[in-house]
Formats: structure tokens, C-alpha cells, sequence
């Protein structure tokens, strides 16, 4: 199983979870697993971002990225 460890500051995270005030201002580690085997299931869902609300996002965005993209992140 693929997966991503990262340890960044926690600033960054709070745009996308409400952390504890704990974990604020400090140092962590985030872990991504796959929640599930099944990506089809994942890429035709239709989800609505919050920031962008009443957008939708094209097709295209669920396209895999190309090589040389996935080298540039390491991947």
C-alpha cells in the first residue's frame, strides 16, 4: 500500500481541519492511507469543494497526473 508521511507546520493544516488547540502552532506529522481500493468509486464521485461553492470542477481534474508531474512531487 502506497502512502504519504509529511511532517509540516500545523498553520497549514488549519485551512482544512479544525485542529484542537493542542496541535496548533506546532510541528506535525500527517499520515494519507487510501481509504479505499475502489478509486472508480472515489474519481466519479461528485463532490462540492467549499471554498469554491456553486463550482464545479471539470472531468479533466480527476485525470491522472502526467510522469513527469509525479517525479516532481517524488512520486
Amino acid at each position: 500500500m502506497e502512502y504519504l508521511r509529511q511532517t509540516v507546520v500545523s498553520d497549514k493544516l488549519s485551512a482544512i481541519f479544525n485542529l484542537p488547540a493542542s496541535l496548533q502552532n506546532k510541528k506535525v506529522e500527517v499520515i494519507i492511507l487510501p481509504a479505499t481500493d475502489d478509486v472508480e468509486d472515489i474519481i466519479k464521485a461528485k463532490r462540492q469543494i467549499g471554498f469554491l461553492k456553486g463550482a464545479e470542477l471539470p472531468e479533466s481534474f480527476f485525470d491522472p497526473l502526467p510522469e513527469e508531474e509525479l517525479k516532481a512531487w517524488g512520486m
